[in-house]
């Protein structure tokens, strides 16, 4: 019989970087957030009028500058500027030296949905009309998910574990789960994880349209985005990424770095259901907190906070308040529980990310964010939503959930660092 005991390192996150439709940096990103400001506008990129929705959650201001030279910028899809700008920021905030690094044991998983679509766009066209000579050379490159993974390690020369996920609206969660395991288990120091999204074209907004998943609330923009609101007509079509640095708790106290949060626990499964729809009763996310929970060493009573999954559609909302109700029993309206997507819309593979981010700035600061468009109580949605003023709250543990077309269910417990 093995009596060995398996060490498993505690990880913890020590910088935080955020492109978002309210914020190109955490803190104009969490700022808004807490003033309840909308980031849900019309469509600018292209002319949205043929469209049924003509309303999204576009990235105002980005300057591309500030993180690459532009002619390094004109090889790379936006879902890639984002990823790398992101990075830079939380590498920056994070007091780390690639040149004091072990860069073995440091790598990279970032996830996205759907990649660089625009640049296939374009290119396709390109195609069609020049011919297949007139094709760059940079179009596999720009467009294949990975490469913000490739990217990213190019730029900090980490040469540890490097892929990428991609699992819908659950991939820059995935990232982080699989990146908090790989520290977990010791086979690396560092990882930069999180997700990015830049699918705001023509293409990806027909297909949303005729998928009858979107808003069409494109006379109000700002309030369209409206979870667990009985007047939800669907969710908003956003872009953005973000990205958090790991470590095991040794390597940050040996270097000195400011603690942000400490991830607990991570929980996965499959609804095996439907392409979009959740399973009934939400059996895959009931699963999927249980088993964050049970990887946290932590019971329901526990957790003082949940950013929900939220995303504005009808099936969802209700789905998650009733697998919430199912997890915590007749605590779980007494748990606040907002949906940054009120405010952000969807940002796809990069909104667990995003959210994880608005989590730990929750906990760090006492402060939980609005859900904005709150008007009409839902009875199938009867849970403490945060409803419109930013309120303030002792949070120690915090759960986030993310969930994907595909059936694709994760949940992510993290709690405030105590030594």
């Amino acid at each position: 019989m093995n009596n060995s005991v398996i060490h498993l390192n505690r990880v913890v996150v020590t910088g935080m970087g955020a492109i978002t439709p309210v914020g190109n940096s955490v803190e104009e990103f969490w700022s808004n957030l807490k003033n309840g400001v909308s980031g849900i506008d019309r469509v600018s990129r292209f002319d949205p009028s043929q469209f049924s929705t003509q309303i999204v959650g576009e990235i105002k201001g980005f300057d591309v500058s500030k993180y690459m030279e532009r002619k390094e910028a004109r090889r790379m899809d936006l879902v890639q500027q984002y990823a790398l700008a992101s990075a830079q920021q939380a590498f920056d905030r994070s007091g780390l030296k690639s040149d004091s690094l072990d860069l073995d044991r440091a790598g990279v998983v970032v996830g996205s949905g759907i990649g660089g679509i625009e640049t296939f766009e374009k290119q396709h066209a390109i195609l069609l009309n020049q011919g297949p000579n007139r094709v760059s050379p940079f179009f596999i490159p720009m467009m294949i998910i990975d490469m913000c993974v490739g990217l990213i390690s190019m730029r900090f020369n980490f040469k540890g574990p490097n892929y990428a996920t991609v699992s819908a609206c659950a991939s820059g969660a995935h990232a982080i789960a699989d990146a908090f395991k790989i520290i977990q288990r010791g086979e690396a120091d560092v990882m930069i994880t999180g997700g990015s999204e830049a699918s705001i074209t023509p293409t990806s907004l027909a297909g949303f349209c005729s998928a009858r998943a979107i808003s069409t609330r494109n006379d109000e923009p700002q309030k369209a985005s409206r979870p667990f609101d009985k007047e939800r007509d669907g969710f908003v079509m956003s872009e953005g990424a973000g990205i958090i640095i790991l470590e095991s708790l040794e390597h940050a106290q040996c270097r000195g770095a400011k603690i942000l949060a400490e991830i607990l626990g991570i929980g996965m499964t499959a609804d095996a259901y439907h392409i979009t729809a959740p399973a009934p009763g939400g059996e895959g996310a009931i699963k999927a907190m249980r088993l964050a929970l049970k990887d946290a060493d932590l019971v329901p009573d526990s957790v003082d906070y949940i950013n929900s999954h939220g995303t504005s559609t009808d099936l969802n909302d209700a789905t998650e308040t009733q697998a919430i109700k199912e997890v915590f029993g007749e605590k779980a309206k007494k748990i606040p529980v907002n949906s940054t997507k009120s405010m952000i819309g969807h940002l796809l593979g990069a909104g667990g990310a995003v959210e994880l981010i608005a989590a730990i700035k929750s906990i760090e600061e006492g402060v939980l964010h609005p859900t904005i468009n709150y008007e009409f109580p839902d009875p199938e949605c009867d849970l403490d939503y945060v409803p419109n003023q930013m309120r303030k709250a002792d949070i120690n543990v915090a759960l986030s959930n993310s969930f994907g077309f595909g059936g694709h269910n994760i949940s992510i417990v993290l709690r405030k660092f105590a030594r």
